[in-house]
């Protein structure tokens, strides 16, 4: 849809950002002269505080003060700092967050758990826009427990997937857990968590957020909407670092009930009393597996110090404003791209995605220009608008970039038509 308003000038940009409030944040954040990164939907830049607190627990931590470290420095204690510090940004309870292993396994963890809760019923229920790992992972946890119980039941737990529209319509009597992931990661259309959770839970059925495109991009009340598990990622917007650990929510109303099929030394009741009998510690502790990986934890740490301070609504403000200046810019400037994502700024997430059917030689003919985003199958242009860093005029200098890819036909050069390992 065109708009009628006058053109969007270079001018208009730069004004919009110096009356932006958190233009200040950029600051807080390594980013490469020239290149304008609009992929920190899939891996957040490098905070600048982050080499700093690695380097202080390589050096002096891990090599002066060695094992002592645990204690002295709050290891044992930072997966349940960091997740209270998650918690804010996805409105849960402090200690119903802990950060842990990768969101993969948190999400065995946790369907795991909820079909335990709620014996009887058979079906998990998910849909075609979820990240299809998520569907993996149900699929084998399923399985599993299939193969476990196969003799006490006459039908299996089986993983059933509609596609997004038909979520609520779809929830039945049969239904032991609903799993979503709240943005779906090609188009950024945003689920409505509220009215899914109370639509499962009135039939009866528990409901799993996946929010690895939303923590850190959007304001998301998972105590508010009365969640009963999470899960999520921190290399995304919250800039954990590659390989950051993940993090899960147990609402406390099933802490005491819920089991993790992990059941590691470190959720044990008490680790260092080496007993031979497995017992789950009180509360989020139980759903820690293994011993953490303290490096890439600091990092996380560290990374989150870019949210203090910071207003999720402001994020959220920016966010719509950035996507409905990229969406506006692209059609004023650029022919040919059609738009994937929901046009009105309230269902979307924090990212633009725009569909062509050379999409991927298009945004690698953009990367070499210093446009960073990324490609998604099979015709998706995917843009990352991340407050805390991305700027107005950021959004116009990419669409001037892309207007120059299509009009020289730079994408059709050789070197952009192989498709490397990762898109």
């Amino acid at each position: 849809m065109k708009h009628a308003d006058a053109p969007v000038t270079l001018a208009d940009c730069s004004a919009l950002d110096a009356a932006d409030p958190l233009a200040g944040k950029r600051g807080e954040f390594h980013l490469p002269e020239g290149v304008i990164y609009l992929d920190g939907n899939s891996l957040g830049p490098l905070p600048k505080g982050v080499e700093r607190r690695v380097v202080d627990l390589i050096r002096r931590q891990w090599g002066e003060d060695l094992i002592v470290s645990w204690n002295k420095h709050g290891w044992m204690d930072l997966p349940a700092k960091v997740g209270a510090r998650i918690a804010r940004l996805v409105g849960a309870e402090p200690e119903a967050v802990i950060s842990a292993d990768s969101t993969s396994v948190n999400l065995f963890k946790l369907v795991c758990a909820a079909l335990a809760l709620n014996p009887g019923r058979m079906t998990i229920l998910s849909d075609s826009g979820n990240f299809p790992t998520d569907l993996y992972i149900a699929a084998g946890a399923a399985s599993l427990m299939n193969h476990g119980a196969a003799a006490l039941m006459d039908q299996g737990v089986s993983l059933r997937v509609v596609t997004p529209e038909a979520v609520l319509d779809a929830i039945d009597s049969d239904t032991a857990l609903v799993m979503l992931t709240h943005v779906d990661y090609r188009t950024g259309r945003v689920h409505d968590m509220a009215a899914i959770t109370a639509a499962a839970q009135a039939k009866g059925a528990l409901m799993l957020w996946d929010l690895a495109h939303s923590a850190g991009a959007l304001p998301v009340e998972l105590a508010g909407c009365n969640a009963d598990f999470a899960v999520g990622c921190s290399y995304k917007y919250l800039n954990g670092g590659p390989g950051a650990p993940a993090w899960l929510y147990v609402a406390p109303r099933h802490q005491p009930a819920a089991r993790s099929p992990l059941s590691g030394w470190l959720g044990h009741a008490a680790p260092f009393a080496f007993d031979l009998d497995y017992r789950p510690a009180e509360g989020i502790g139980r759903f820690i597996c293994g011993t953490p990986n303290m490096l890439s934890l600091v990092a996380l740490d560290a990374a989150l110090d870019a949210f203090d301070g910071v207003d999720m609504a402001m994020i959220r403000t920016k966010s719509m404003a950035l996507g409905d200046l990229f969406i506006r810019l692209v059609e004023q400037e650029c022919e040919g791209f059609a738009l994937g994502s929901p046009a009105e700024a309230v269902q979307r997430g924090s990212q633009v995605s725009l569909r062509h059917r050379q999409g991927y030689a298009i945004m690698q003919a953009l990367i070499a220009r210093g446009v960073i985003g990324d490609f998604r199958e099979p015709d998706v242009l995917r843009f990352g608008l991340c407050p805390l860093y991305v700027r107005y005029a950021d959004i116009w200098a990419a669409v001037q970039h892309l207007k120059a890819v299509m009009v020289g036909a730079e994408w059709q050069r050789t070197e952009f038509q192989t498709r490397a390992k990762v898109t």
